[in-house]
């Protein structure tokens, strides 16, 4: 088959769970015989790889906003797509589902990853909002098939429009690096942090995480990693707090990473919106017991395998010096969600998953 991914800033991942995704899905179909294009936003690959790893790139341009970005690569991305003639055009972000209509009355084979509850995002204002709730109904109608990370985001679909996604999570890394000059590199000390790692957005709550941590009464460091994806008021007010203790370094997409997460002492998880989160994921196959944010789509990844806190600073703060209490606590709650993502979130099963898709709907009539 031939397969265009579009809607990603592109590979390799330089950003967040799409592009993730991306990356390692489009890796995989490569490895089972695909041809796999993925469309790359000019600006951010100065490098211009024409393949990597086997996947071929292709770099187009797009209008560099806050509001633009995503929708205009998109736009160039479908055009581009339509005269390549693919088997699928997979699509991530429900809200690229209106450039979908000029490829379905075509003809072509259209897929959307829907992502999570992008309308609760404080960023978007009113239009925003109404915006994405729009393109999420519109998923539904323009796309072949939609696809949920979650089974939360796939149980809101079928109640709220009556259109049952297809449920397939992200996988989960299970290499633990240690590297002694890469830890010197960035200051910090093995087992000595704790550690967050995710886009400084209001809704994945490192305001709250770094206030709790401040009423903490140890030596241990707060160690975040991570930057919105452009000029942010809320990443302003957090990098004022001083103190010894917290330390916030810029997007990391090397394996340095993987290391700073193997090494921290546990791994504390503020996203509050979306499907299954892979910085959560990513914890877990590190064997990294986690305090994370008490809502439903965290519980459904993470399960019994770690501890969960109110949006209160007081509570997280309790949970915090429970565990600086009980490491051999810490020890075995790492171990069991490592052992639950190994078990629910392998990238073989997902990629196994998506082709499964591909290969039904490319046989299905036009």
């Amino acid at each position: 088959m031939k397969i265009i991914i579009v809607g990603t800033r592109g590979i390799p991942a330089r950003y967040g769970g799409f592009e993730t995704c991306a990356e390692k899905l489009s890796i995989g179909l490569v490895k089972r015989g695909h041809k796999v294009f993925v469309t790359c936003r000019k600006y951010l690959y100065p490098e211009k790889l024409k393949v990597y790893k086997g996947v071929n790139l292709v770099y187009l341009p797009s209008l560099k906003n806050k509001f633009t970005d995503t929708f205009s690569h998109t736009f160039f991305s479908i055009l581009w797509a339509i005269f390549k003639n693919p088997d699928i055009i997979l699509v991530f972000n429900s809200a690229n589902s209106p450039l979908c209509i000029l490829p379905r009355i075509l003809g072509k084979k259209i897929v959307i990853n829907v992502d999570g509850l992008e309308w609760k995002r404080r960023k978007w204002g009113f239009f925003g909002k109404i915006y994405y709730r729009f393109c999420e109904f519109f998923s539904c109608l323009i796309a072949n098939r939609i696809i949920a990370d979650s089974k939360e985001i796939k149980n809101y679909y079928k109640n709220k429009f009556g259109k049952e996604p297809i449920y397939i999570p992200y996988g989960a890394d299970f290499e633990i690096l240690e590297n002694e000059e890469i830890m010197k590199k960035y200051g910090i000390e093995k087992f000595n942090y704790f550690f967050n790692g995710s886009r400084l957005e209001p809704e994945n709550n490192q305001d709250l995480i770094v206030k709790s941590f401040l009423k903490v009464n140890t030596q241990k460091k707060l160690i975040i990693i991570g930057k919105a994806s452009y000029k942010s008021k809320y990443e302003k007010r957090l990098k004022m707090i001083k103190d010894k203790r917290i330390k916030f370094i810029e997007p990391i997409y090397s394996p340095d990473y993987n290391v700073i997460m193997a090494n921290c002492y546990a791994y504390i998880h503020g996203n509050e919106v979306g499907g299954t989160n892979p910085a959560l994921l990513k914890a877990m196959g590190s064997g990294k017991c986690i305090l994370a944010i008490d809502v439903p789509f965290n519980r459904e990844v993470l399960g019994d395998c770690g501890f969960y806190f109110k949006k209160d600073t007081n509570d997280l703060k309790e949970k915090i010096e429970f565990l600086l209490r009980n490491p051999y606590i810490v020890e075995e709650f790492g171990k069991k969600a490592r052992e639950r993502a190994k078990k629910l979130y392998k990238w073989e099963d997902v990629v196994e998953s998506y082709e499964k898709l591909f290969l039904e709907l490319a046989w299905e009539k036009k």
